[in-house]
């Protein structure tokens, strides 16, 4: 059975210990491989050939560092079937939605690939007698990202493009039960001209992420995860002197106004609430329809729940793929059972689905879950359930749902459904979420705006990729100049608080 290696300075290594971890096919339920677990060393490693490329690498030009990513974008364009399906294969998601999260984070290569106008400075002529300022702005270091499972293409590629082009070097930890994405990215990124040392992969668990989290090598970190992870993320690194972003969970709000056209809306909540089986930080958990629209909404989701097609994600036409581990299907088919035994009707109950193939009798599958009668109380609603249920909860007004949502202690993504413009701009003026969509259900900004929530779904202020991810990645530095010809123009020199006079 293969064991999935490091990617260290151009190469790959299966690092300085033996430590292994299985990883599944979900949809199978057996092991197809193993992935190394690095230790410090295998991070220290990983740094020192890092820091050693940062050298050369941060002192190329622009457009040096833009034609490798104008090459790496090619190459994940022509291999984005190829990748899908690996990506299938360890997750579970559907190889189409696979292949949705390469383009998405490609879109982040793309950006790059315009990063002259995003890093040009500004000038000030003649700021005072004889003097000018400009500034620019110049990468960190080593730099390194942690990411999770459910995206394990797109959301590496929101962060260590940005950061290589911005002049960095980086180590990326990805998840350890979905690790081979990163792997086949960093030999495209090989492919495309980049140096050794500049993009390395350590896989691991906590102690890879506690050594990048202290290692004085590393100027920043990027997280993507749970909230309580996110804050330990924040807190170490920041102690460590770090620049961080960290972001954390979601419980992500949809909802219907009785204007709205319920059809369309239930069709948008039901692939928002359920694709990628629910494993989404952007996943719609929870409906929340406003008065009369409530009882239509429902038979509108239970006819759509019903109709979504469950199997393996490589298989022609399934919408749901299996969850990435058995606990993970343990996890959320017991939260139904909870959710009915806290008074909640379990409309569509997922639980205990069985793909008709005997092939996938022991995958990790389960059905699409639909829960109505959901009070903020209840587990269902104040759990992210990572999976694919969703909850509803009955409102009777507008101002009722946005204090709804506002009391939630997460900001990620939200969603309105309706035929109303006033709704929609009081909506996006008063929810307390990073996200909005209007008739959008999974509102994830282009590449040239920033992603991040609010509240417990960012810790700390820095959002991802776009042009935060930028300023994230950079520091600037403001310089002020003055030329002076002869003797007689030079300005004598002063004690007092030099002004622009």
């Amino acid at each position: 059975m293969k064991t999935i290696p490091h990617w260290i300075n151009g190469s790959s290594t299966e690092g300085s210990g033996t430590r292994t971890q299985p990883v599944f096919n979900p949809a199978t339920g057996e092991q197809q491989a193993h992935v190394a677990l690095g230790s410090a060393t295998d991070v220290d490693i990983a740094v020192e050939a890092a820091s050693a490329a940062f050298e050369s690498w941060s002192e190329s030009s622009l457009s040096q560092r833009i034609q490798v990513m104008f090459a790496f974008r090619q190459l994940l364009l022509e291999h984005e079937e190829e990748l899908g399906r690996l990506i299938s294969a360890e997750h579970g998601k559907t190889v189409e939605d696979a292949r949705g999260e390469v383009m998405r984070g490609r879109e982040v290569v793309e950006f790059t690939c315009g990063l002259g106008d995003v890093l040009k400075g500004s000038y000030s002529d003649q700021v005072s007698r004889g003097v000018d300022v400009h500034n620019f702005r110049q990468p960190l270091g080593v730099v390194a990202g942690i990411t999770p499972f459910n995206f394990p293409a797109m959301v590496p590629l929101w962060m260590h493009p940005v950061a290589i082009a911005t002049g960095n070097t980086f180590v990326l930890k990805p998840s350890e039960r979905d690790p081979s994405a990163a792997n086949f990215v960093a030999d495209l990124y090989r492919r495309a001209g980049l140096p050794d040392g500049v993009f390395n992969i350590v896989h691991g668990g906590k102690d890879a992420v506690d050594a990048i989290l202290d290692h004085p090598g590393i100027e920043a970190v990027s997280f993507v995860g749970s909230t309580p992870i996110a804050k330990y993320v924040h807190r170490t690194a920041t102690e460590a002197g770090k620049r961080v972003q960290a972001l954390g969970g979601a419980k992500n709000h949809a909802v219907v106004l009785p204007d709205a056209d319920l059809d369309f809306a239930a069709n948008h909540i039901t692939a928002g609430a359920y694709g990628s089986a629910g494993e989404r930080c952007m996943a719609v958990s929870v409906a929340v329809a406003v008065g009369e629209a409530a009882d239509a909404l429902v038979e509108a989701l239970e006819r759509q729940a019903r109709e979504v097609t469950v199997g393996p994600g490589d298989a022609p036409g399934t919408d749901l793929g299996p969850l990435v581990t058995k606990a993970a299907q343990e996890r959320v088919e017991n939260a139904v059972g909870t959710a009915a035994a806290q008074g909640a009707a379990v409309v569509v109950d997922g639980r205990g689905l069985k793909v008709d193939d005997p092939t996938y009798a022991d995958g990790f599958f389960t059905g699409p879950s639909l829960l109505d009668h959901v009070t903020a109380e209840m587990d269902a609603y104040q759990q992210e359930l990572f999976g694919p249920v969703l909850a509803v909860v009955r409102v009777d007004t507008f101002d009722e749902a946005i204090e709804l949502i506002n009391a939630n202690p997460y900001g990620n993504g939200t969603a309105l459904f309706t035929a109303s413009g006033e709704a929609a701009r009081r909506f996006q003026r008063r929810v307390k979420v990073g996200m909005i969509g209007v008739n959008v259900p999974v509102p994830v900004p282009m590449s040239y705006y920033s992603f991040g929530g609010w509240k417990d779904s960012l810790i700390g202020d820095s959002p991802v990729h776009g042009p935060e991810g930028v300023r994230f990645y950079t520091r600037p530095k403001v310089v002020t100049t003055r030329w002076p010809r002869t003797a007689v123009q030079q300005a004598a020199a002063g004690f007092s608080f030099p002004t622009s006079v």
